[in-house]
């Protein structure tokens, strides 16, 4: 990625991602298994404490954007990152619910901040299709962090002790917080990047109305979190649909992650090509529930063979999954972007980044009520429901750019007339 070396920005986001995401696939290997056996947690205990967790992660991502306004984004970032590698430690000291609850809590809460801070950041300091590109090329290195990162865990899960786990968990957040590095002091070393973040932050700044007054953007914002609930298929659904409800091996499921990981590796930049273009962001969303729909359909059906076809139409179920994750996230990156006010950048992607916070929490539950529960009835009422979804944004995107034309060739018409 020779944009990468090239941009100092980009490049100090890219560092921190690294360390970020490397992190993150290490603790999502062992989180699990260190809360019931080194912390002595009940699984239900562990996912109502996450749920709550996930709630203040919400409102965390609404603030994010305010904070990011007010303080500078580049600012924002560098210390709920430093604050989310903290939290994280703070997982070594948790002894009961209390504590993890606490813990977990604060750990979402400054992973909520991070990320709207860093998507507020490339909405200020870059321009037009740059934006887009650089966020998915950010995307594919927390991708392949993430998936190494769960290589490297499985030294944890070889040992299988609570030690094991619990020494995880800190270098967990040792990580994170050498991800602050690269972003120490980077509004002193490039130029213009203070005044950009620090635009809305004066007196004289320009104040418009909330984002929540912006009809467009908050059923963008909704209709893209509903899409983004299909995360939860490769968290939750996948791995418990195949091993109950498949007549193919449980192995499979590490292999439809690694399908996941290389496919969003590869493919992400080239999704995301000229999505910062309002109907070819819709376009790319409404692609994206259309594949959720097949791919919900092949999950159905493996459900009715045999061991070697059922793990075949799995893969081609993860392809379609994977095609449609790149799709739907640039299609949504670009929508997010272009249909911000620029002047109020922070709080317009807080909105979207808490669209996203709630997808991420209650996609589990929908996944699981839906196709884990019911079914082949299940499954194809979650891929219709993506389908609509898609298609409903694509209109939203279409009205929006048919408008912002209008917008546009409004004062011309007026010279001509006059």
């Amino acid at each position: 990625m020779p944009e990468l070396l090239r941009d100092p920005v980009e490049r100090a986001l890219a560092c921190a991602v690294a360390a970020l995401s490397l992190s993150r696939g290490m603790f999502f290997a062992v989180s699990a298994l260190y809360f019931t056996r080194g912390v002595g947690l009940s699984p239900a205990t562990v996912g109502i404490g996450l749920t709550v967790a996930g709630g203040v992660g919400v409102l965390a991502s609404y603030a994010g954007g305010r904070l990011s306004d007010r303080i500078g984004a580049d600012r924002l970032q560098q210390w709920a990152l430093a604050a989310n590698g903290a939290a994280l430690l703070g997982y070594a000291l948790a002894s009961d619910v209390v504590s993890f609850v606490l813990v977990a809590a604060c750990v979402s809460a400054s992973r909520g901040l991070q990320s709207t801070a860093q998507m507020t950041l490339l909405a200020r300091w870059y321009v037009g299709p740059e934006r887009v590109a650089v966020r998915a090329r950010l995307r594919v290195v927390m991708n392949v962090g993430i998936g190494i990162g769960t290589l490297l865990a499985g030294l944890a899960l070889v040992v299988d002790t609570a030690t094991a786990y619990r020494l995880t968990v800190m270098l967990v957040g040792a990580l994170t917080m050498l991800g602050t590095l690269p972003l120490i002091g980077l509004r002193r070393r490039v130029s213009g990047l203070a005044e950009r973040m620090d635009s809305a932050a004066g007196p004289e700044a320009p104040r418009g109305p909330s984002p929540l007054r912006d009809r467009t953007y908050v059923t963008s914002t909704v209709l893209n979190a509903v899409l983004a609930m299909h995360f939860g298929l490769t968290s939750i659904g996948i791995p418990l649909w195949v091993a109950d409800h498949t007549e193919a091996p449980t192995v499979v499921v590490s292999a439809l992650l690694v399908v996941n990981t290389a496919y969003v590796a590869l493919f992400q930049v080239r999704a995301s090509r000229g999505t910062q273009d309002l109907r070819t962001a819709g376009r790319s969303v409404r692609r994206a529930g259309l594949l959720l729909l097949v791919a919900c359909v092949l999950f159905a059906v493996a459900g009715h063979l045999g061991a070697a076809a059922a793990t075949a139409v799995l893969l081609l179920a993860a392809l379609a999954s994977s095609a449609a994750e790149t799709r739907g996230e640039a299609g949504s990156w670009g929508m997010a972007f272009e249909l911000a006010d620029p002047a109020r950048a922070g709080a317009y992607q807080g909105l979207s980044q808490t669209g996203l916070a709630l997808a991420l929490m209650l996609g589990p539950a929908v996944v699981t009520t839906t196709g884990v529960d019911h079914g082949t009835p299940g499954w194809l009422a979650l891929g219709a429901i993506f389908a609509l979804t898609g298609t409903a944004t694509a209109v939203l995107a279409n009205h929006a750019a048919k408008h912002r034309s209008l917008l546009v060739d409004q004062p011309a018409s007026a010279t001509r007339v006059s």
